[in-house]
């Protein structure tokens, strides 16, 4: 085992001897042809949770999430989104190269969008304008702080996407850890939704996997542009007996990261060298400011004492917790963050 504590993502994590057992005992069969059984009951299962008629298990998050985009958009269209939404910053352009669409971003709080920021935003009433789509919704926000929706303001972004005729797409890379905070019910996303990504090898563990849920006739249309973009896979069950397990056996883990990154948050608030919003954690993802330095010192000192962190902007460090870290790791951090600066 490596002794690095590695609080870079929540990505990093490896498979348990647990998962790889149940790797091997998975049913598989050719999934480009749909006999993959394991795959299959995974799809449903998590599509009949959520209350959406049908998944489609992908690669990863940004293939669901651009497939999400293609199936709700045509070419020339436009998709609204936070200007700090994964979609926008993190796929490379994907939404303009793959589906031929405008991406219009705009300022809301902390990652997330409200009726208010959202209001006379639509467009398309006329010939020389794109014509507005879909509203773009990340829960929880990465670059806002693992920030989340409650279930209030989701159904009143709903209405307005109801009233306005635009569909809506929800990122839930970090769903879970969105639903272990607020309490949110998955079939809520499902009403709130026409398209939703959840990702399972982030929080959850899985090594590899995402999955796009929607209607029976989108997931049909996802399953062609997936195998139009290289996603078409084989005996893809190994896969997806990996994300299972992670469902079944580590979203009830995520509190306690959670727990952990408030305890690592309590020092940083107590320090005279580094800064937190502790008002804004809500989840694994916890943000802070170095006040004397940059944040590129600082990691490189905590890289001294063997624990890795990102930057994320000149002065903001992100750490992400998840399951590998333990309580001794946590207190090896407590005690690395409050030197810094001595």
């Amino acid at each position: 085992m490596n002794s690095m504590i590695d609080l870079r993502s929540d990505t990093i994590t490896r498979p348990t001897p647990e998962m790889l057992d149940a790797m091997m005992q998975a049913k598989v069969g050719d999934d480009v042809f749909g006999e993959d059984e394991t795959v299959n009951a995974f799809q449903e299962k998590v599509a009949h949770m959520f209350g959406m008629e049908a998944g489609l298990f992908v690669p990863s998050g940004t293939m669901s999430n651009q497939l999400g985009v293609k199936v709700l958009t045509e070419p020339g269209d436009e998709i609204l989104i936070d200007e700090k939404g994964h979609i926008f910053n993190y796929e490379t352009g994907a939404a303009s190269s793959l589906s031929g669409v405008q991406v219009r971003t705009l300022h809301g709080k902390d990652g997330k969008l409200n009726p208010g920021i959202l209001e006379h935003t639509k467009r398309g009433h006329f010939d020389w304008e794109p014509r507005t789509k879909v509203i773009c919704l990340e829960n929880s926000t990465n670059k806002g702080g693992g920030v989340c929706y409650s279930e209030e303001e989701l159904r009143a972004i709903k209405a307005f996407a109801d009233r306005e005729e635009l569909y809506v797409h929800m990122d839930g890379a970090r769903i879970w850890n969105a639903m272990t905070a607020t309490d949110v019910k998955p079939e809520v996303f499902g009403e709130i939704a026409d398209t939703i990504s959840v990702c399972f090898s982030k929080g959850l563990g899985a090594p590899v996997g995402s999955m796009l849920l929607s209607s029976k006739e989108r997931i049909a249309k996802a399953r062609r542009f997936r195998k139009m973009w290289g996603g078409g896979m084989r005996q893809v069950g190994l896969l997806a007996a990996a994300a299972d397990y992670a469902l079944e056996n580590n979203w009830d883990k995520l509190g306690e990261d959670h727990r952990r990154a408030k305890e690592v948050a309590q020092v940083i608030f107590d320090s005279k060298f580094l800064a937190v919003d502790m008002n804004k954690l809500q989840t694994n993802i916890l943000l802070f400011d170095t006040v004397n330095e940059t944040a590129e010192n600082v990691i490189a000192k905590l890289a001294k004492k063997d624990i890795q962190m990102i930057p994320f902007g000149p002065n903001t460090i992100r750490a992400t917790f998840h399951f590998e870290i333990t309580d001794e790791d946590v207190e090896q951090v407590k005690k690395a963050l409050a030197e810094i600066g001595e």
